[in-house]
C-alpha cells in the first residue's frame, strides 16, 4: 500500500501581472511549479507532476487575464518513483 501526504497550498500569482499581458497564463504556470518546488522542498531526484485541470483553470479566461490566486491539493507519496501530484482543490 502506497501512502501519501497531502496538502491544501493557495499560490498567489500576483508576480504574473507584472510581466507582458501575453506571457501572463504561461508565466502564471511557471509560479506554480516554482511554489510548489520551494514550500515542499522538492529535491532533485524528484518530479512534478501539475494535473491538466490546473492548467485548464488558469487558462479558462485566455492568455492576458489568469486568476490572482489558485488553490491547489498536493500530494507526496513516500515511493520515491511516484511524482508529486500538484491538482484543483475541491471540496
Amino acid at each position: 500500500m502506497v501512502r501519501a501526504n497531502q496538502s491544501e497550498l493557495t499560490v498567489p500569482l500576483r508576480m504574473a501581472w507584472a510581466i507582458t499581458r501575453y506571457k501572463r497564463a504561461p508565466r502564471a504556470m511557471q509560479i506554480i511549479r516554482e511554489h510548489v518546488i520551494q514550500h515542499l522542498k522538492v529535491r532533485e531526484d524528484e518530479e512534478v507532476w501539475i494535473d491538466p485541470s490546473v492548467n485548464e483553470h488558469i487558462w479558462a479566461r485566455g492568455i492576458e487575464n489568469p486568476p490572482r490566486k489558485i488553490r491547489l491539493q498536493v500530494t507526496r507519496h513516500d515511493e520515491p518513483d511516484i511524482p508529486i501530484e500538484v491538482k484543483l482543490y475541491t471540496e
